[in-house]
């Protein structure tokens, strides 16, 4: 027994190698914060320090978390919807050079419309409850998916796919079985991309118009001066975000372990 948790200590310990840099960096930007907030005597309306910020998201807890569910589900939901969208689309056009002639250039045009402008005319068009939002996310958040998506199921070998037609496959089973598992390292790299900025999304939409959600709270606290509370909402949307970028990280180690296996053989090779 004792063998086998002195087999494992390696491992932990690589971990806590891994994550040092990072804890160590976040130490020490917080404290050279602190220390020199409290030396400048720099008002707490103006930049609050990181101690500040702590008891603000101590005491304000039941109201960030309030208006934290509502974001999320915003972001969920929005997501949610993209990617259904994004990946039915990026299928069709890695089908169909009729829909990749006429398709894929709206695609690519709807990001260089500031999302800021299209944003107040879904509230006229649908409403001020959660619909807005939630297409807002998704409009932000679809681009990502569809253009990894069409890469991944281009990005097959045209030797495999051969192969597989002189073995007598259908192109349903050639799909299914070769380009859809070749196709999904991208899908996640665009899922991650996604998750991350359908944080901005939301905030976005609430800044547009809203009765709650962080975007909104932060919204009413600035003209009050309430730094710390604005700052506090900054931190709950930051950990949101890191926390929907490393569950898509879970996922992708889950559902793709041949990919995991290249990668290992890729680093053990550097």
């Amino acid at each position: 027994m004792f063998l086998r948790m002195l087999g494992k200590t390696p491992k932990c310990l690589s971990y806590l190698y891994a994550w040092a840099p990072p804890i160590l960096l976040m130490l020490i930007l917080f404290t050279t914060w602190e220390v020199l907030v409290a030396v400048m005597d720099v008002p707490q309306w103006l930049l609050p320090s990181p101690s500040v910020i702590g008891k603000e998201l101590v005491v304000r807890s039941e109201l960030l978390f309030q208006h934290a569910i509502v974001t999320l589900s915003e972001i969920l939901a929005g997501f949610l919807l993209a990617f259904v969208t994004g990946v039915v689309l990026a299928v069709a056009i890695a089908y169909s050079r009729l829909l990749e002639r006429s398709v894929y250039p709206f695609v690519i045009a709807s990001q260089t419309i500031p999302i800021i402008a299209i944003a107040p005319l879904l509230l006229v068009w649908i409403g001020y409850d959660i619909r807005p939002k939630i297409l807002v996310v998704a409009l932000i958040s679809f681009f990502p998916l569809v253009v990894n998506m069409v890469d991944g199921l281009r990005s097959v070998d045209p030797d495999a796919v051969k192969m597989f037609r002189t073995l007598g496959a259908t192109p349903w089973q050639i799909f299914r079985k070769l380009q859809i598992p070749g196709s999904l390292p991208y899908l996640f790299s665009g899922m991650k991309i996604s998750v991350a900025i359908a944080v901005i999304g939301a905030v976005i939409g609430e800044w547009v118009g809203a009765s709650s959600g962080l975007g909104y709270l932060m919204l009413q606290a600035s003209p009050r001066f309430q730094t710390a509370l604005v700052f506090a909402a900054i931190a709950i949307l930051s950990f949101i975000g890191i926390s929907l970028f490393f569950l898509v990280n879970l996922l992708e180690y889950a559902f793709l372990p041949w990919d995991r296996e290249r990668r290992r053989s890729i680093k053990k090779r550097h």
